[in-house]
């Protein structure tokens, strides 16, 4: 039986990092969204995701920010934190030099770039799971990435990996993930990596999502996981239905551009993203304000 797989099922949120409009992270408002997920009913927290712009927070801001959601969430719901990249031998280093206290798993991408061969990415999983103290769930996202975690590659680690508990598929492949529900070993976990989907994935056999809507809809999207993970689809799809379309708009220009409109409009944060990243077009931003005006009653 694998470590801590129970802990993560149901939602958990890839939370936003909010920054200020000099680029500083906003603390303040960071507790404030950790807080409103909390209360939302979540099971838990993904920091330093790709919804919370790792990728342009350096390695001390990374140390401050695990500390301060420690602190926050205070072992109410798990955390995970996001630590990967395309060289191993870092994200090993990167493990090695993270205080685990209060930390209760990683959630790491598949190496982006460099395009390794699937053998490659068994290995560079393998050894990120020899060198974790808590439990690792792999992170596909080929749109992303330009790599993809294959079915294959996936039942391989989880087969022979027993601190490997998961994988979040962002694949949008239906087929490859079948395969991996088809043929995982009954304590590994499938969340989806695709708010969209993930109502059909849970029907399929999924276990629950990383989401980015919880971000802004935590007590929404977190009853429809649970409804559907009880087997409750008929009142399910009406939550999948009423959110559905805020959901899509948050990813016509960019995300967490789109959730962080959002959340500027409900108070949370500001809109400051780091470069590359800027806010979504005005456009979407108003179709976002729109489309959430209903979801506000």
């Amino acid at each position: 039986m694998r470590n801590g797989h129970n802990k993560f099922k149901g939602t958990g949120v890839a939370i936003i990092t909010p920054f200020k409009k000099s680029g500083a992270i906003d603390f303040e408002s960071f507790e404030k969204i950790l807080n409103h997920v909390i209360l939302g009913g979540v099971g838990f927290i993904v920091v330093l995701g790709t919804t919370g712009e790792a990728s342009t927070i350096s390695k001390q801001e990374k140390k401050a920010l695990i500390e301060f959601a420690v602190r926050i969430i205070n072992k109410r719901i798990p955390l995970v934190v996001g630590i990967g990249g395309n060289n191993t031998s870092e994200v090993v280093l990167a493990i090695h030099g993270t205080q685990f206290q209060g930390i209760d798993g990683i959630l790491s991408v598949c190496p982006y770039y460099s395009k390794p061969q699937q053998e490659g990415i068994y290995q560079h999983f393998k050894t990120i799971a020899e060198a974790a103290p808590v439990p690792v769930i792999l992170y596909t996202v080929p749109g992303r990435t330009s790599s993809n975690i294959s079915a294959a590659t996936t039942l391989r680690l989880a087969n022979d990996c027993n601190n490997i508990i998961g994988i979040k598929e962002a694949s949008g492949n239906f087929e490859q993930i079948y395969q991996v529900l088809k043929h995982r070993p009954k304590d590994f976990l499938v969340l989806s990596g695709d708010d969209a989907i993930t109502l059909p994935l849970i029907a399929a056999g999924a276990d629950g999502v990383i989401s980015v809507t919880a971000n802004a809809y935590p007590v929404e999207f977190s009853e429809m996981v649970r409804l559907a993970l009880a087997g409750n689809f008929k009142s399910a799809r009406k939550i999948h239905f009423r959110l559905i379309e805020f959901t899509n708009a948050l990813f016509l220009d960019g995300s967490p551009a789109g959730i962080k409109a959002a959340l500027e409009k409900k108070k949370f944060c500001g809109n400051f993203l780091r470069l590359p990243l800027v806010p979504v077009n005005k456009e979407v931003s108003n179709q976002i304000e729109k489309l959430m005006e209903p979801l506000e009653k």
